[in-house]
């Protein structure tokens, strides 16, 4: 089949290498100029590792995993509450699991597609029809009829939305976000500043009730990663007016002008990054994830919010499915045995997190209170099996894999 897939972050490049394994003829639209670069680190846990070993780039991930060695908790004055391995915060596995920096992986998907498949940077769809007519069984007609925002009109056998969180296509196949949109009950910022207090390989957050700041120093670079969550029992502003840059600045400040610790330094150094992000933590749940011809994968069909830590694993894996789906099927019936081997799996890593019910970032005194004092016994626990729902799929043997 010809495939189109929109979005070249990480679900869309994992699943354009099985794809193309498969003999799939794949194009990738992506409205960015370039792969992106840079970006917060993220896990690779579970299900997910054996995604990226079938790839043949597990070793050039263990290369250049980030080797974070300690999280500090600190209370509203900045005093220490314990330090902890970062296994035991994330229920990773020391020695099994990964964490890297965003862009490396996504660049490592790149490289190991980027000479087999086509691929449109700095552009994007701007419509999809699909032939309203069906054959006598039902199925979907012949082709879906794409247009891009550069001008250009193709027509594919299949179209894939990979295209995140705020997915336009999941918009054009099943109508406006926030019907599918759950609210966890915080907001972000996440942004780049200078490591004033030189902090190398380790992760120190300040916490009051529905408040918290981390810096994340990966590595002993002269910058950090610097993160700011609070809670709100509903969504700030309306969706439109939230994402205006001034007024995401001016709610961000407000919430944390009489916090101490480096909040202060913070907050300014938030006022004049070039790469800060704002949004609600949320997840996605749909009640079924295609219609005809179209499909969604990764946080476009089921972002689970990076509270569980699982939105890049999700994406590896949900990519792999689809494509061990579709191999030897039509596409219809392929892209419903993707559902069926795949919800359960979703439905599990989602439910992980309840609305306001984060561990690391405590709404009430009372249950900060008691984080701290686990915190306090983690200190001398191990990390051993990890969490059973990162490993909860076996992964069908029908794809070839690297070598």
């Amino acid at each position: 089949m010809k495939v189109l897939i929109s979005g070249a972050g990480v679900a869309g490049p994992a699943l354009a290498f099985w794809l193309n394994r498969s003999g799939h003829e794949v194009t990738v639209v992506e409205k960015a100029g370039t792969v992106r670069h840079g970006g917060y680190p993220i896990d690779v846990r579970g299900t997910a590792l054996e995604v990226v070993r079938r790839m043949g780039i597990l070793p050039q991930l263990r290369d250049v995993q980030v080797d974070s060695r300690r999280f500090t908790f600190l209370d509203g004055d900045g005093g220490r509450i314990a330090s902890v391995d970062p296994h035991h915060v994330a229920g990773s596995v020391a020695g099994r699991d990964l964490e890297v920096r965003r862009g490396d992986l996504t660049d490592a998907l790149h490289k190991a597609v980027r000479d087999d498949v086509e691929f449109l940077f700095d552009d994007s769809v701007d419509t999809l029809e699909q032939p309203a007519r069906a054959d006598q069984f039902g199925r979907p007609g012949d082709g879906v009829d794409v247009t891009f925002r550069g001008g250009g009109r193709r027509t594919f056998d299949l179209v894939i939305g990979a295209d995140g969180l705020h997915s336009r296509t999941r918009e054009l196949l099943f109508g406006p976000e926030e019907q599918f949109h759950r609210y966890l009950g915080y907001c972000f910022a996440v942004f780049t500043m200078p490591n004033t207090l030189g902090l190398s390989h380790e992760i120190m957050m300040w916490n009051t009730p529905g408040r918290a700041a981390a810096l994340y120093a990966v590595g002993d670079s002269d910058e950090v990663h610097a993160f700011l969550n609070f809670a709100r029992p509903e969504p700030p502003f309306d969706a439109d007016a939230f994402r205006n840059p001034h007024a995401q600045r001016d709610l961000v400040a407000a919430t944390f002008a009489d916090a101490g610790w480096e909040v202060p330094g913070m907050i300014a150094a938030m006022r004049e990054a070039d790469d800060l992000f704002i949004d609600v933590v949320s997840q996605i749940r749909l009640p079924r994830w295609s219609s005809g011809r179209v499909a969604l994968v990764g946080d476009a069909a089921y972002a689970p919010s990076f509270l569980t830590g699982q939105g890049t694993s999700l994406a590896l894996v949900g990519a792999y499915m689809l494509a061990a789906a579709l191999a030897g099927r039509d596409a219809a019936t392929g892209l419903a045995a993707y559902e069926h081997g795949t919800r359960d799996f979703v439905t599990l890593n989602q439910a992980q997190i309840g609305e306001g019910g984060a561990t690391l970032f405590p709404t009430t005194a009372h249950a900060l209170a008691r984080r701290n004092d686990m915190l306090r016994g983690l200190s001398t626990m191990p990390s051993a099996e990890g969490r059973p729902a990162h490993s909860a799929l076996s992964l069908p043997e029908c794809l070839p894999s690297h070598g």
